[in-house]
């Protein structure tokens, strides 16, 4: 970071099985040498089983550069959030779930986001009750970024999220499925802020890059997604 910026490595949807005998450690490694943080941006693993995080944590454990991260929809699975988070937590990673942190003068908000399909296609809040708590959880999620953005005080600032805020990095992916890829309510809450750059998951089979409204860069960062690094991580300098 000699000249001023902060060297990141963000990756998504590594889906750490119980049975994995240390996945990641290479690459955590590699990513260590590259960058001063490491991003997860959630679907950390496959059913969100204590097992399967200390899995991920016996990789994590002593890389040496600050871990943030938010988890995903697998990471919710099996129920045991707080214990998944608990083990992790333990390996040094901090979860933002609406708790900004400040690395080295930049700031990273996260949530993990939501569904509800994008643009003038939203789904509105409206019939049935479980339409409406469908939209409300959509809803919530852009406003708990939102008050995670106003805490911080940062002149760059980095978004993380496991669910899509635009339709440009979901592009690849069958068009029935987007409204469950993400929501454009997350880029409408980013873009009244000064971001630099967003992360997030969830569509494996999506686009690596694209922009909000007003032009801030949103990068898909899942695993699967070909990358400018030619590695299953993207390396982003804010």
């Amino acid at each position: 970071m000699a000249d001023g910026t902060l060297k990141i490595a963000a990756i998504g949807d590594i889906h750490v099985g119980e049975t994995s005998v240390h996945p990641y450690r290479e690459l955590f490694r590699e990513i260590a040498d590259r960058a001063d943080v490491l991003v997860l941006a959630g679907d950390l693993t496959n059913h969100g089983k204590p097992r399967e995080a200390e899995v991920l944590a016996e990789d994590l454990r002593g890389i040496g550069i600050p871990i943030v991260a938010v988890l995903g929809n697998h990471d919710y699975e099996c129920g045991h959030v707080e214990e998944l988070q608990h083990v992790l937590e333990q390996a040094g990673v901090h979860f933002l779930d609406g708790n900004p942190q400040e690395i080295r003068g930049v700031g990273f908000a996260g949530v993990k986001g939501f569904g509800g399909g994008f643009e003038n296609r939203m789904l509105d809040a409206f019939g049935e009750p479980t339409i409406k708590q469908f939209v409300h959880e959509a809803v919530n999620e852009a406003m708990r970024l939102e008050s995670a953005l106003r805490q911080l005080e940062t002149e760059r600032t980095m978004v993380v999220l496991h669910y899509a805020p635009i339709a440009e990095t979901v592009r690849g992916e069958p068009p029935e499925i987007f409204p469950f890829l993400g929501s454009s309510r997350l880029a409408e809450t980013i873009d009244r802020f000064h971001v630099q750059a967003v992360v997030h998951g969830h569509a494996h089979h999506g686009s690596y890059a694209g922009k909000t409204m007003r032009g801030t860069p949103v990068y898909n960062v899942a695993q699967t997604i070909e990358k400018e690094s030619g590695r299953p991580y993207a390396l982003i300098e804010v």
